[in-house]
């Protein structure tokens, strides 16, 4: 059915963002640099960080490549085609349970250009099931199991995979962008900021708002929902199960902190995957086009940059004890409870504002016909669920202390040094603390990127609502930080 409006693609509203072509060309280079570096510098085959970064005066490249495991020729192997086949079997065993396995048919919002598009959920079975294919692997060969044993021994390999798969998708995309025409049936559309002209802005920023493919035996799937929840999501938790396994077989034994932080992880992303359908209500799935941001941060930089405190911790075990689980599962509850509590207000009072849990909070009547909470949870702070969401980004980095190691060869006997079965040891040394550049990284990342959206998000609602959004900005100063931000 075509759509009712044939109105024109709205045209770019906002200003440049992530610093214009400059930055978005920086980004779109810059961060498989940066990745590979977190892998090189951090490493299971001199420390974290490797020994001569700590003396850069006196630093010798062949050591250097020597301490982090450089390729033996070269950039060639930063990758392999075996590594390649099987992560685009990885996607294509996703693409098939996506079609066979139940799923719940939804609309999405209304588009500018008066449609709906129909979405299939069914991510969370996916991932269920891939799961219980590697939970009965794992109890039938224990760590050996094929799938942990090739992730960890072809890491390397398979984040490249993974980033020239992001690079393909986001020039298809781009490419395939240049044939959305005004009045289509299928209800494509470009994106308000997509489409300013510059070309590798454009490529970066996304220009088409939803692009859809048609694949054989698989049928429709909206690429950007997909790409969001699917790949990239399980790939964190198997990325974790893996490193998991790894300390197992380094070790002999497996830490409370490794399976700590695996644990919630797993359940953050479960649990994003069970509420599916509210993605559809996010700035990422209404507002931004699909292009290189999405890509990579989908299938590279979730699964890939999110398991470092577990790829840490599979060489630097780390033992919380009671007390210390206690104390990083109550920072975790506060975080997650703040999150869930306040997103939950503001779904209820958008489907049912009557409801007696929300029928007695306080609102503006805005111009634009919706209405701004001004009091519960929403009366707090502006974006009081990016406070939650932050405060849980630190149990995943907590586990791993002060961290920092070096690897010694076997025999050396230093004290309190951690022993590998191989006979190697593992000692803090002069690398204590310099780790954390490392394993702290998502938080300090994670507050400049919820900074960010609060900033999107605002100039987003001052077009639309306009002096109502000022008014309401009186009544709720704080933007995510109660009394500081």
């Amino acid at each position: 059915m075509a759509p009712k409006s044939k109105s024109k693609t709205p045209q770019l509203e906002r200003a440049y963002e992530f610093g214009g072509p400059l930055g978005a060309t920086a980004i779109v280079f810059g961060l498989p640099v940066l990745l590979h570096t977190f892998n090189f510098a951090c490493n299971d085959k001199s420390g974290c960080p490797a020994p001569s970064l700590l003396h850069p005066k006196s630093l010798d490249l062949a050591t250097l490549k020597e301490e982090i495991g450089w390729p033996a020729d070269g950039i060639w192997g930063l990758g392999s085609w075996r590594a390649f086949g099987w992560t685009l079997a990885y996607y294509a065993f996703s693409a098939i349970l996506y079609r066979v396995l139940p799923a719940t048919l939804t609309e999405g919002t209304k588009l500018t250009n008066g449609g709906r598009l129909k979405y299939r959920f069914n991510a969370f079975n996916s991932t269920m099931f891939t799961l219980a294919i590697c939970t009965a692997g794992t109890v039938a060969q224990g760590a050996e199991f094929p799938v942990w044993t090739f992730i960890s021994d072809n890491y390397m390999q398979l984040l490249t995979s993974n980033i020239a798969i992001a690079y393909a998708l986001a020039i298809f995309v781009y490419v395939r962008s240049f044939s959305v025409k005004p009045g289509n049936p299928e209800y494509r559309d470009l994106a308000a900021g997509g489409h300013s002209g510059n070309i590798m802005y454009d490529f970066y920023i996304g220009r088409e708002l939803n692009p859809r493919i048609t694949l054989p035996l698989i049928g429709e799937i909206d690429i950007k929902e997909w790409m969001e929840l699917r790949p990239g999501m399980l790939g964190w938790i198997l990325l974790n199960c893996s490193f998991v396994a790894k300390q197992y077989r380094l070790y002999g034994y497996v830490t409370d902190s490794i399976l700590f932080i695996t644990a919630i992880q797993t359940f953050y992303v479960l649990d994003g995957q069970f509420m599916e359908p509210a993605i559809l209500t996010t700035i990422d799935i209404t507002n931004d086009g699909f292009g290189f941001m999405l890509a990579f941060g989908d299938l590279v930089w979730v699964p890939f940059m999110y398991s470092q405190q577990t790829r840490y911790l599979s060489m630097h075990p780390k033992t919380l004890g009671v007390l210390g689980i206690a104390v990083v599962g109550a920072v975790l509850a506060t975080g997650f409870s703040i999150f869930r509590l306040s997103n939950s207000q503001k779904d209820t009072f958008r489907t049912n504002p009557n409801d007696p849990r929300v029928a007695h909070l306080k609102y503006i009547e805005t111009k634009a016909g919706t209405r701004l909470l001004v009091s519960g949870w929403w009366g707090v702070a502006r974006h009081i669920n990016y406070l939650g969401d932050w405060i849980q980004a630190w149990p995943y980095s907590l586990p791993t202390g002060l961290a920092g190691y070096t690897i010694l060869s076997a025999g050396s006997n230093a004290p309190d040094a951690l022993k590998l079965i191989d006979g190697r040891e593992v000692v803090p040394g002069a690398a204590e603390g310099w780790g954390m550049l490392f394993t702290y990284f998502y938080v300090v990342y994670f507050a400049v990127l919820l900074i960010h959206r609060h900033g999107r998000d605002d100039e987003k609602c001052e077009r639309k609502y306009g002096e109502d959004w000022e008014k309401y900005k009186k009544i709720v100063p704080w933007r995510i930080v109660p009394y500081i931000y």
